[in-house]
């Protein structure tokens, strides 16, 4: 055996945890039984349990008979996924556009979000004559900094939050980049990650907004898509690659380069994930029984910030909360300091992400009010003028 001290990896210190998945993991061992995660990336029912689609429960049942039936496999999928899901998720993300009428754009099956976002950096700095340079809002996840990083990227960031208002600090924001016009100007690429189609106003077409704002300039882009949150299939990592071509000929082009990309990085992607999206997104009943399931987790998630909103103002907490309802989504930006939120964990047992941030879907009406008299008493025990920002 070698010894210890002369190991291959004797050289490595170990890497700090996840901050949040590491959160997940530290809420888990808790036995405290008043505990409540709101750093969970993931949707959670008023039990606080994980969701399962009911429509996808139907399409598992189906999928299961079929495969006992012998009438589909588990055979290897070509290497940019189920060739039916690229139409499938264009029109839901991009509409019913000419760009995607005239096959300018191309896609492929990707490992979630966060795999195509890999690949799409791999696919950047291997074949584009760009420099690599990437601006990223801050704040941001950690992921976004790592993969591009780990491509070479030189990361530069631009103001996307007011920490006064805690809201989107739009005057910073335009001044950096103008949005679409000065990005047009300058000759950036636009790069959106799309991971919450519907789940932030229950209405995937309002959802998606952004997206086809930007393929409406006539603009080549990357999207990165995820089915992780809106179909509840975390763990099944299904996601899409999406570029947006100047021609259908230049998209063939770039389809058969990103495949080289996909097969030296995983080969081809996960089968079970893809086909639930596309029997879903192919049926016109189940598209309809999702989306109905899809808006009422998002009112869940509206009418859960709302009841937190109204238990502070009933304590009145100090400080202004209005941009508890100004925000919109899964997540909110408290405004808690560092240390506030040390001692929302620490002494409530309230587990959520250093920087404040927290997810409604934790929130529930067992446990609403026990959340808003943890940030009270937080915020009445660390002023903030007393705390670390």
């Amino acid at each position: 055996m070698v010894d210890p001290a002369h190991s291959l990896f004797a050289s490595l210190d170990e890497a700090p945890a996840d901050p949040i998945l590491g959160v997940a993991v530290s809420y888990k061992a808790d036995p405290h039984p008043d505990k409540v995660d709101l750093g969970v990336g993931a949707y959670r029912t008023e039990e606080g349990k994980p969701y399962v689609f009911q429509v996808v429960r139907h399409v598992e049942q189906q999928l299961t008979n079929e495969l006992l039936n012998l009438s589909i496999n588990k055979e290897y999928l070509p290497i940019d996924g189920i060739p039916e899901l690229k139409i499938l998720t264009q029109r839901l993300l991009f509409g019913d556009c000419e760009a995607v009428n005239g096959e300018r754009i191309c896609s492929a099956q990707s490992i979630s979000g966060t795999g195509a976002l890999r690949v799409l950096a791999n696919f950047i700095a291997i074949y584009l004559d760009t420099p690599k340079l990437i601006y990223l809002s801050k704040p941001t996840w950690t992921t976004h900094h790592r993969i591009f990083s780990s491509e070479g990227f030189s990361i530069r960031e631009y103001p996307y939050w007011n920490t006064d208002s805690k809201t989107i600090d739009i005057h910073r924001l335009l001044s950096t980049l103008a949005i679409v016009e000065v990005i047009q100007r300058k000759q950036l690429i636009p790069f959106l990650d799309t991971a919450y189609q519907g789940f932030a106003s229950g209405d995937l077409e309002k959802d998606a907004g952004t997206v086809r704002l930007f393929l409406q300039s006539g603009m080549e882009m990357f999207v990165a898509q995820s089915f992780a949150k809106n179909f509840g299939l975390y763990g099944e990592r299904i996601g899409m690659v999406h570029m947006v071509c100047s021609s259908n000929s230049i998209a063939k082009v770039v389809l058969s380069n990103l495949k080289v990309v996909i097969r030296s990085m995983y080969s081809n992607p996960p089968k079970h994930g893809g086909q639930i999206v596309q029997r879903i997104l192919s049926d016109a009943k189940l598209k309809a029984d999702w989306q109905n399931e899809l808006k009422n987790v998002a009112g869940r998630i509206v009418t859960m910030r709302q009841l937190l909103y109204e238990a502070l103002i009933f304590l009145n907490t100090p400080g202004n909360w209005d941009h508890l309802q100004k925000q919109q989504g899964m997540f909110s930006f408290t405004g808690l300091s560092p240390d506030q939120c040390d001692r929302m964990t620490r002494h409530w047992h309230i587990y959520m992400l250093k920087n404040g941030r927290i997810s409604l879907s934790g929130i529930n009406m067992k446990n609403f009010d026990y959340v808003a008299k943890a940030i009270d008493d937080c915020v009445r025990t660390i002023p903030y003028e007393d705390s670390r920002i």
